[in-house]
């Protein structure tokens, strides 16, 4: 494991120039990977596609559903009884179908907004600011002059969002590179 400097461009040709300059700086093609990060959301995680099986911020929701279910389908029932006497005995059955439906309605309070902390495992889930799409070039280091040499390199030719992490870089792979993880950005 080592550490890797990324930096984001806008367009291929600048990445090939920066792969460019950095071997010509002296690091070994094999040190150097680049790709195409696709946009948060799109990372293709999950057996049926996206980087998450619930969305963040709505995690509480289907718990909120069916407590409203379950609350409002037992309120319509009851009013559905009193009516009987004029609804006959369809009224209690229409009465905890309508306040089960109304009462899962309800259940959107249970969703977050947009930067609302989060209870659980991955608590500020909701309020980080996402990775950004584009192309990327990354460099492993394998001692600090090297990654100041490579930061003030991709530095001269304009990367953005210059981020540094530990990993592998394998034969122009980045092994271990993982899209939904926090950047570290540099300054």
């Amino acid at each position: 494991m080592s550490t890797i400097l990324a930096g984001h461009f806008q367009l291929q040709d600048e990445i090939q120039r920066a792969r460019e300059e950095l071997i010509r700086a002296g690091f070994p093609d094999e040190q150097i990977t680049a790709f195409y990060l696709s946009q948060p959301g799109q990372h293709d995680r999950t057996p049926i596609g996206g980087d998450h099986l619930i969305s963040p911020g709505a995690k509480e929701s289907p718990i909120g559903v069916v407590e409203g279910e379950v609350t409002g389908g037992a309120v319509g029932a009851a009013i559905g009884a009193a009516t009987m006497p004029v609804t006959g005995i369809l009224g209690p059955v229409v009465g905890g179908l309508v306040g089960a439906h109304v009462g899962s309605l309800y259940s959107f309070h249970k969703m977050k907004d947009h930067g609302e902390p989060e209870a659980g495992d991955e608590a500020n889930e909701n309020e980080r600011e996402p990775r950004p799409a584009g192309m990327l070039i990354a460099v492993a280091c394998v001692s600090s002059a090297e990654e100041d040499r490579a930061l003030e390199l991709l530095r001269k030719l304009g990367a953005h969002h210059i981020e540094k992490a530990q990993g592998t870089i394998e034969g122009g792979d980045w092994t271990d590179f993982d899209p939904l993880s926090v950047p570290q950005l540099v300054r």
